[in-house]
């Protein structure tokens, strides 16, 4: 296939040099074999040039947050990589960073016998600088390539700033954006089959992950400088997990999806979140396996463009609803935060919510909470905690309760800033989904991102919308959440930086 342009940005204006040895390709954020446009662009340069392709993923120790639990699902998704690479005949290199600033200079060196390098646009975290600061510094040509979702994230340079209005769009554009889908299987390109020789002092300098990294060793793993206070979770990461947890979902929860997603002892989420934010699995390849098991037609889909969050797809109610979520919600984040360079601060939300919070500055909390107390769930409050609770240990909250969550957050902090600051460090240090532009959309959602002004306007909130555990309560099946997250125990293997 042919990479559509509305994915492909040039980082830098180097020319591609024919007479490299390999096209490279620099793996960050899709990280995955199939379904991945940045891949498919690097193979076809491979076929331009008659090349091999060698193909790069390493993992950093410095990045912000580095934990045993994000490296562990990490390291699962390159094993998973390494074994599907192999098949393919294609050079995989898998480096792990044995300590801070080790990997230094291993880019540049392999770019020097390149003709190209290729690598992934992602919009948000340290991400976009690191590729800015790659195009300045290699002498190759570097191209990013958007593999983030359906539509492509620089398809309008217009922020949406309401669902409905993105909605809208997506009901206008989504046609021609699914007639140019990734590959589900990477091309055989004929130059695959010639050898990548590396020199050896770059392998030796720079080792690659060793088969007990790979192997998710403990003893190895525990050499690491990285937090491991920040416990892994029990679910694998890598694109093999992130298909069978597909098949779960789509086989066993979805029909139950639209009426049971809001409560928490149903829990019938998709949990691909994680999954979709590693690059572990593609979301063209989760709206398929969506739209397989509703045995569906294009023509299904409707003509009008209405903005509707029901109706358009021609579906059941559970998949119209699960889509709205796959498509709407998640790329209305990619939108925010490929044109918003402070997506992460109060000064990106609209401004009656600016203005509103500012009123209700000065307005005294019931409760002040310190982020330590909340960090180990030290509140009055039995649902709140709960929460937390799943966080830390599980990496994710419950997504209806993900609100409450933030809502209170802001009631039991000094000013609007700081609950933002105390919802990201807590969300992006144990989530799994964390540091990922869905995850700002919800944190800021709290704050009236994507909303409206509420009445009555009430103290400390203001116009923003309000909720309360006893509504919660009232409206959700707990019972059995409770249960599970109500109790401190599991809390006692968790220290706080504090």
């Amino acid at each position: 296939m042919t990479v559509p342009n509305s994915r492909v940005r040039l980082v830098n204006q180097n020319a591609p040099n024919p007479s490299g040895h390999y096209v490279l390709y620099w793996m960050i954020a899709t990280r995955r074999p199939n379904h991945n446009y940045a891949l498919d662009r690097a193979l076809e340069l491979c076929a331009e040039f008659g090349k091999p392709l060698l193909v790069l993923e390493a993992l950093r120790v410095g990045y912000l947050h580095a934990s045993q639990r994000l490296h562990r699902f990490v390291i699962a998704g390159m094993a998973d990589n390494a074994a599907a690479f192999r098949a393919m005949g294609v050079h995989y290199y898998p480096y792990i960073e044995p300590e801070a600033e080790a990997g230094r200079g291993l880019l540049r060196a392999l770019s020097a016998q390149a003709c190209a390098v290729v690598t992934d646009e992602f919009p948000c975290f340290f991400l976009p600088k690191m590729v800015a600061r790659a195009g300045e510094l290699l002498e190759k040509r570097l191209i990013a390539v958007d593999s983030n979702g359906l539509l492509p994230i620089r398809m309008t340079d217009r922020v949406f700033t309401r669902a409905f209005s993105f909605r809208r769009f997506m009901q206008q554009t989504i046609g021609s954006a699914l007639s140019e889908l990734p590959s589900a299987e990477p091309a055989q390109v004929p130059s695959l089959q010639k050898r990548v020789t590396l020199p050896k002092e770059i392998e030796h300098r720079y080792p690659p992950a060793s088969t007990e990294l790979l192997a998710l060793d403990e003893t190895a793993l525990a050499k690491l400088p990285i937090d491991a206070s920040v416990t892994p979770t029990a679910t694998r990461g890598g694109w093999v997990a992130a298909k069978a947890r597909l098949d779960e979902f789509v086989g066993q929860s979805l029909p139950l999806y639209g009426g049971s997603r809001n409560h928490p002892d149903s829990d019938t989420s998709s949990r691909l979140s994680p999954y979709l934010h590693f690059g572990h699995i593609s979301p063209h390849q989760v709206f398929s396996a969506v739209m397989a098991s509703e045995e569906w037609e294009p023509g299904q889909r409707s003509s009008k463009v209405t903005g509707s969050r029901a109706g358009f797809w021609g579906v059941g109610e559970s998949a119209e609803s699960f889509l709205d979520e796959l498509i709407t919600w998640r790329e209305l984040g990619l939108n925010f935060c490929a044109h918003r360079g402070d997506y992460d601060q109060v000064s990106a939300l609209p401004d009656w919510a600016q203005t509103t919070l500012d009123e209700h500055r000065s307005d005294p909390r019931d409760t002040l909470y310190s982020l330590e107390e909340l960090e180990l769930a030290k509140t009055h409050d039995p649902i709140w905690n709960a929460a937390q609770r799943e966080l830390v240990r599980e990496g994710r909250i419950h997504n209806y309760l993900r609100m409450l969550w933030g809502k209170l957050i802001y009631a039991w902090s000094p000013s609007p800033e700081q609950a933002a600051e105390r919802m990201v460090y807590l969300n992006d240090r144990y989530a799994l989904d964390g540091r990922d532009p869905n995850s700002y959309s919800g944190i800021f959602w709290v704050l009236g991102r994507y909303d409206r002004a509420w009445g009555p306007e009430r103290p400390v909130f203001g116009k923003i919308r309000y909720m309360t555990s006893d509504s919660t309560r009232r409206k959700l099946r707990l019972s059995e959440y409770l249960a599970t997250y109500g109790a401190p125990s599991a809390m006692a293997s968790q220290t706080s930086l504090f």
